[in-house]
């Protein structure tokens, strides 16, 4: 199908919809239901195959397309995010950020999401992300979280990172999954300030102990480190 369009009209996300469904992979499918759990239907569409369809749609007049979009399919959805993401058009993400999440109901929406939004890095958008983790809904909270993690940590922000991590209102476990994934990325690049902070962390046990799991997995901490935050477990 012919995916970089001047228009996108109703007959023309029909034949997109029946483009995806011919994509249907039953074995990744099957693969995935294990692991996302969500209300839309799966067609098994390999991510990577998404992206490029994504970035396919953008080439064209894909304001159009976000106008159309439909979402019975969570393919559907992710393809939306993704050509969202891929705009490169700061006024695009600000028009439909929140609409995308509240689409939002599996970690896969979240995730593949939030790290393509490599926009963000040349506009402060960390207050939208410190405002949605701080939130109190659980994927919004989640969209927040890895949004930091892709996207803002650094020095200047690693105080405003503590706190918000202090600070969570639901401890749900998609919540408390992206918490640790962050905690632990904090103490591979700022080993010291991260270690400082969790001396007084105000983070769920869960949290905390999640974090040394991913710590002792990573290759990128040191096994001295592993051993002594393994003593620290709770």
């Amino acid at each position: 199908m012919q995916l970089i369009k001047d228009i996108w009209t109703k007959d023309d996300y029909q034949e997109y919809v029946k483009y995806l469904t011919g994509l249907k992979d039953e074995k990744n499918k099957l693969f995935s239901e294990k692991l996302i759990f969500t209300k839309y239907e799966m067609l098994g569409i390999k991510i990577p195959i998404q992206k490029d369809i994504a970035k396919q749609i953008v080439k064209g007049n894909y304001q159009e397309f976000l106008k159309n979009t439909k979402f019975k399919y969570q393919e559907e959805v992710m393809i939306y995010g993704f050509v969202i993401a891929y705009s490169k058009d700061i006024k695009i993400v600000d028009k439909y950020l929140d609409k995308y999440i509240s689409l939002i109901d599996n970690w896969s929406l979240c995730d593949s999401f939030s790290s393509s939004l490599k926009i963000l890095k040349k506009y402060d958008y960390f207050n939208k992300a410190k405002d949605l983790s701080l939130s109190n809904k659980e994927y919004q909270i989640r969209v927040g979280l890895t949004i930091i993690l892709f996207q803002y940590i650094n020095e200047n922000n690693l105080k405003e990172i503590f706190n918000i991590l202090d600070n969570l209102k639901l401890d749900t476990y998609y919540v408390n999954m992206a918490a640790s994934w962050l905690l632990c990325d904090l103490f591979i690049k700022y080993r010291n300030d991260t270690l400082e902070y969790i001396k007084h962390t105000k983070v769920n046990d869960f949290i905390f102990n999640k974090f040394i799991s991913k710590c002792r997995d990573s290759f990128r901490v040191s096994k001295k480190d592993k051993d002594f935050l393994k003593t620290l477990k709770k």
